[in-house]
């Protein structure tokens, strides 16, 4: 790109599919939607992790717009957290017992995907909330109606996609080098969340096999590559 080129970035808006917004002509991920107790363990404690690898990440923010975005990115993470938690003790189960079997794995993902850099800590967010939320919102068609409705709500409340997207794009304006290391390191990031997902999908289904989920993982790495696409990075 020449030094007088003007760098256009494409639209950041991507809403995420809600339950209701599914085909029904493939297969969905609600057919191998886990138990409920499962499921919300699961996301409720993802999104504690979210939250607080943001809120390790903003003591390195480059400047103080970045600080304030990661801090609220980190609070809209911690929301859904809450909200989450609020369903778990609809359910009477405990929330701390609800989460603990799921705290192992998602502690040694979020090990893998800490970045060494603010950059690559609100890409990795960028990344992983992006792939997770579509699994989490999509598992939701299985669930119950009423618990489904209130948790896809939780799910797409504070959606910072765009401000992620936004602060990421200003960043590799100003220093093209950003590029090709993120670039990168996206690509590192997209094998872990996968496998985490893949855990999410099979923790109640022994059915979830690779042929059949086949066609719902190349529609992820779908949403996932337009969103690569809107910061200019190769997925």
């Amino acid at each position: 790109m020449g030094r007088g080129s003007q760098r256009v970035v494409p639209s950041l808006q991507w809403p995420r599919p809600s339950a209701r917004q599914l085909p029904v002509n493939r297969v969905e991920l609600g057919d191998f939607t886990p138990d409920l107790a499962v499921y919300l363990g699961q996301a409720a404690y993802l999104q504690l992790a979210l939250s607080e690898s943001l809120g390790r990440a903003a003591g390195s923010a480059p400047s103080v717009h970045a600080k304030a975005v990661t801090g609220r990115v980190a609070g809209a993470a911690l929301d859904r957290h809450r909200g989450l938690i609020a369903e778990i003790e609809r359910t009477g189960n405990p929330a701390t017992e609800s989460m603990e079997p799921h705290v192992a794995a998602i502690d040694e993902f979020r090990r893998r995907t800490a970045g060494a850099t603010w950059y690559e800590s609100m890409l990795a967010h960028y990344v992983c909330a992006g792939l997770l939320d579509d699994v989490f919102v999509r598992l939701a068609a299985g669930l119950p109606t009423d618990n489904r409705d209130r948790i896809v709500r939780v799910l797409e409340a504070g959606d910072d996609a765009a401000t992620v997207a936004e602060v990421l794009s200003s960043s590799i304006e100003s220093d093209p080098r950003l590029a090709s290391r993120l670039a990168l390191w996206g690509r590192r990031l997209v094998g872990d969340t996968l496998l985490v997902a893949r855990a999410a999908i099979s923790a109640s289904h022994e059915s979830a096999d690779d042929e059949r989920l086949e066609p719902v993982f190349t529609e992820l790495i779908a949403a996932h590559t337009r969103r690569m696409d809107a910061l200019g990075l190769t997925a």
